[in-house]
């Protein structure tokens, strides 16, 4: 055992679980969370002593190979110990895209801001500013897809360039002095291999989401892991309804959906009215107040609303964070204003501008249930 919440009473000694961790630790492991269970094994007592005696360890450089990996508990059936099945996180749902998502080690490279004029300024058809801007969105999302595809491959290869640039100069440095040459050429690979080390670190402080270490540590490693177990943490592997548990990933997704169309979808009748005595008693808004309430929107009033978003939040459905329209505001500003407008006046249907993306969030440990 590791610590006390690992055992159902209080007959618990830490000498053992010191060692245990300090081994642990000196080895770099990390523990895959169970779930199902909170202990795996059990004697045959009257009063039964319950324990987590058995765990799966991984290192750094196995978790980086399998990120979503998960260890189920399955029923004990005779046995006093809790047998346990490793998933190493194969693909959810075959078959679906993998949704976009900008990605903010992109402000850093060459070309972006060229891509987005680019794009942005090409003419699109529809009928109202809400289908116009959903179509470049669209059309932007698949340059992006290609470009970053590019870039990729360029970062990659220009990265171990670098490496081997820099290794071979420093094995030369081993056995001789380095030309003045040689010396520029070794400090500018070490500067162009550290601004792509810092872009590859944003990227994983983007996907890792924590505020208590300050991007620029060279915390790639650190934000990779976290990632990685936020990843794992989103996983369902199984939810109970009506006495019953429901596991496989086509009955999740069958499940999940009806879930969400009868919480979302046409509200039962309801026998609530309001009259006119009801509502006598409370204060209504002047002239004036009206007139300011029901004003169109000022250009301060949006940008000044969009640029108090906060930084590294998940984007909405279309896959761009705030970060994106606070750095191409000059860009996208007179199309983000047009919506305003027109639906002020009136003429853009409501429903155009309803769409979210739902996500499950366990806020208790081992959520396995849906709230309404």
């Amino acid at each position: 055992m590791r610590s006390s919440k690992e055992k159902n009473n209080n007959r618990f000694s830490d000498r053992w679980p010191f060692l245990f961790n300090a081994v642990i630790d000196s080895f770099e492991l990390r523990e895959i969370d169970l779930t199902g269970r909170q202990y795996t094994w059990a004697n045959s007592l009257p009063t039964p002593t319950y324990e987590k005696l058995d765990r799966v360890l991984m290192s750094t450089e196995w978790e980086t190979k399998f990120p979503l990996v998960s260890v189920q508990a399955l029923d004990r059936g005779m046995s006093d110990h809790t047998p346990l099945i490793l998933d190493t996180g194969s693909p959810a749902f075959l078959g679906i895209s993998r949704q976009f998502r900008f990605e903010l080690n992109w402000f850093s490279r060459e070309g972006l801001h060229a891509k987005v004029i680019e794009i942005w300024s090409r003419p699109v058809k529809g009928s109202n500013s809400v289908q116009r801007w959903n179509h470049k969105l669209g059309a932007l999302r698949r340059a992006l897809r290609g470009w970053a595809s590019h870039t990729n491959g360029v970062y990659k290869r220009k990265k171990k360039s670098l490496q081997l640039t820099i290794n071979d100069l420093d094995i030369a440095a081993e056995v001789r002095n380095l030309t003045e040459l040689e010396r520029e050429q070794l400090a500018q690979a070490r500067d162009d291999l550290a601004r792509l080390l810092r872009e590859e670190e944003i990227k994983y402080f983007q996907r890792a989401k924590v505020k208590d270490i300050l991007l620029g540590d060279n915390n790639t490693r650190y934000f990779q892991l976290i990632a990685n177990g936020k990843h794992r943490k989103k996983k369902i592997i199984s939810l109970d309804h009506d006495d019953r548990k429901i596991e496989g990933q086509a009955n999740l997704k069958g499940y999940i959906t009806n879930f969400y169309k009868e919480l979302f979808g046409e509200p039962e009748e309801s026998l609530l009215t309001l009259d006119d005595e009801g509502v006598a008693d409370i204060t209504q808004v002047s002239d004036l107040e009206n007139a300011l309430l029901t004003s169109q929107f000022t250009e301060k009033e949006i940008k000044d609303a969009l640029f108090q978003m906060e930084h590294n939040k998940a984007p909405g459905p279309d896959g761009f964070p705030a970060e994106f329209y606070q750095k191409f505001w000059d860009i996208i500003k007179d199309d983000f204003l047009l919506m305003f407008q027109e639906l002020h006046s009136g003429y853009l249907p409501l429903f155009s501008l309803n769409f979210g993306v739902i996500t499950l969030i366990p806020k208790v440990q081992e959520a396995n249930v849906f709230l309404r």
